[in-house]
């Protein structure tokens, strides 16, 4: 077909009109979730605190810290409010690259309750007493820090036949009393101070096990049986 075009008439020009182009409407920008703290900012827990503790103690043993950075650490550990304090204080050492627990999904059902398997005793410049009828758990830490610890297991309520005490007393003392009919084991160290834990077998095999163990930098850790003080119910609820 022919059609006019400027000077004449052109043969073979497609008279097809050009389509349009439509234009989409503009993106809609998606909200995003309003931030929470960072996991730096996050409370630290006693589990948080314990776990750090157990990668400084790791250290120590293997000579990657010296007694005196041990002790300044420590001593952090159990001043520390929050994960972000936590974490500088294991960043050099091979064991950081466990992370701390993160917070729990909001909408999520948090985990049932369960009574704690370790029980912490911090002395820091004072000092903490754990005595009387209690329930003894699995793990108990004790840490002194110019300070004193005293944990007395002679009326105390034993749910399993073994319980592990650690211990760390630096230019402090810790001191575990227990009755004469329980079984006791130590084994520990003293750096320019005393570990003093004398093993004893109970004659009754269903008798509790005590083990303590630890350090005592400068300072003292002790297990005393106490006289005439034995246990009537060694499982008593």
């Amino acid at each position: 077909m022919s059609r006019p075009v400027a000077g004449g008439y052109a043969d073979g020009v497609d008279d097809q009109q050009p389509v349009p182009l439509t234009k989409s409407p503009p993106e809609r920008p998606v909200p995003s979730a309003p931030a929470g703290p960072a996991d730096t900012d996050l409370r630290a827990s006693d589990a948080d605190r314990d776990r750090i503790a157990d990668i400084l103690r790791d250290a120590f043993a293997e000579g990657r810290l010296t007694p005196e950075e041990h002790a300044e650490r420590i001593d952090a550990v159990y001043r520390a409010r929050t994960q972000g304090e936590l974490r500088p204080l294991v960043r050099d050492l091979p064991a950081s690259v466990r992370p701390l627990p993160g917070p729990v999904p909001s909408g999520l059902p948090s985990a049932p309750a369960a009574g704690p398997a370790t029980e912490t005793l911090a002395a820091v410049f004072g000092g903490a007493v754990r005595k009387g009828r209690w329930r003894v758990t699995p793990r108990t830490r004790a840490v002194a820090l110019f300070g004193g610890v005293e944990i007395d297991l002679t009326e105390a309520v034993f749910e399993q036949q073994e319980v592990v005490i650690d211990v760390f007393a630096a230019f402090g003392g810790v001191e575990v009393k227990v009755a004469e009919n329980v079984s006791v084991r130590g084994a520990g160290t003293g750096i320019f101070g005393g570990f003093d834990v004398s093993n004893q077998e109970a004659v009754d095999p269903d008798a509790p096990v005590i083990v303590v163990r630890g350090l005592a930098l400068f300072g003292g850790v002790e297990v005393r049986p106490v006289k005439g003080k034995r246990l009537r119910n060694l499982r008593a609820g």
